[in-house]
């Protein structure tokens, strides 16, 4: 839906229009809104509308049980389903103090680094879209759906999992698991290189990309950027690394990092990442011990004592953070969460200043925003 209002100006003076774009799904990547405010095709200025998607998330959760907050999390980003259950799960923990058997320690970074790739296939997929090229929507979509259809035979869904609990795993995986990862990574590996090979260098694609929304590193802090589009900037900073969490201090990984902060580093960014993840799961498989998948806590109801805990992990979007307030009872009394497509949109008015109509859609699609999470 495109309206469009004429602002009437005095001869001799340029002539401003306001653009309404969105609220429609495929190019705006959700239900979300810009109104751009252009002078021919040269954007001067935009205001982006938010809450469309609005669930109350948060208020929610204090609603709750502390085990039934996990179905909550998985629909705030709904790509990262895994990466989130495991930021609820190890903020109670923290809270109760709990120590997660290694096994499912290593379950828990197996499934969300799978699900990291899943996320920067689909990011791929539709940046390319966005750009107007249809092929390596096809290929990321294949190798999504490799792993999708693991995730299913793992915990019976292909994205609300609800498969993380406080303590540990729902229930362990299948017998055939090792071999499954075993067949889905080569696969998995070939489907990244044939999107990187066709899109990364492909020249329209770097006209189209390359130089195109750029922010400086320092913008990029003020605004609070994480995860890819921060590391696009050329700060190294990633949580797996810099805070080790879980099992992740037991890897050997890289953080791939962006020079000029632009919509093609974060494209570019992203697709280096896919590799890393694979080289952790490769790891985790063969490190992967036997024993328990959950603590000595059981099925019991879960009340952690009277306290406060702040936990955050890397997201597949970025720096995704917990706040959780137990006031001793079996529900939450206040939860909050730092979500990083939030701040990362935030500088969205910022990026499009002083682009062109044509480029608006490419530097939204850049900073890859899930609108369940956003909204909350």
């Amino acid at each position: 839906m495109t309206d469009v209002s004429v602002n009437t100006a005095p001869a001799g003076e340029p002539m401003e229009m306001l653009l309404n774009m969105g609220p429609q799904h495929p190019s705006t990547h959700g239900v979300f809104r810009l109104v751009l405010q252009v002078d021919g095709e040269k954007i001067v200025d935009s205001v982006p509308h938010i809450g469309y998607l609005h669930r109350g998330s948060e208020k929610l959760c204090e609603g709750e049980q502390y085990h039934q907050v996990i179905t909550l999390f998985d629909r705030m980003d709904y790509i990262a389903n895994f990466n989130n259950e495991m930021v609820y799960c190890m903020a109670v923990e923290k809270l109760m103090g709990l120590t997660v058997p290694e096994r499912a320690e290593y379950v828990r970074v197996i499934l969300c680094e799978l699900n990291r790739i899943a996320s920067h296939l689909l990011f791929v997929a539709t940046m390319g879209l966005d750009a107007g090229a249809m092929t390596p929507s096809m290929i990321c979509f294949r190798g999504r759906e490799r792993v999708q259809t693991l995730f299913e035979a793992v915990s019976g869904a292909r994205m609300m999992h609800n498969y993380f609990r406080v303590g540990g795993i729902k229930e362990d995986l299948p017998e055939n698991f090792g071999e499954m990862v075993a067949e889905l990574l080569p696969l998995l590996k070939a489907d990244v290189e044939e999107a990187d090979k066709l899109l990364t260098f492909n020249e329209i694609f770097l006209a189209r990309l390359k130089n195109v929304g750029a922010i400086s590193t320092e913008d990029a802090l003020d605004y609070g950027f994480t995860g890819p589009c921060l590391r696009a900037c050329g700060v190294d900073y990633d949580l797996r690394k810099a805070q080790p969490y879980s099992v992740y201090d037991r890897f050997e990984f890289d953080v791939p990092v962006g020079l000029d902060g632009d919509c093609w580093d974060r494209h570019y960014v992203r697709v280096q990442e896919m590799y890393e993840s694979l080289k952790i799961v490769e790891q985790a498989l063969e490190q992967m011990p036997e024993g328990n998948i959950a603590s000595s806590l059981g099925r019991r109801l879960i009340r952690p004592p009277k306290g406060e805990v702040y936990v955050r992990a890397e997201n597949p979007r970025g720096e995704l953070g917990v706040y959780l307030v137990s006031d001793g009872t079996d529900k939450p009394y206040r939860l909050k969460v730092r979500p990083p497509s939030f701040c990362n949109l935030s500088a969205i008015r910022h990026l499009l200043r002083n682009t062109w109509i044509a480029d608006a859609v490419v530097i939204l699609g850049s900073l890859d925003i899930v609108l369940g999470e956003v909204d909350r």
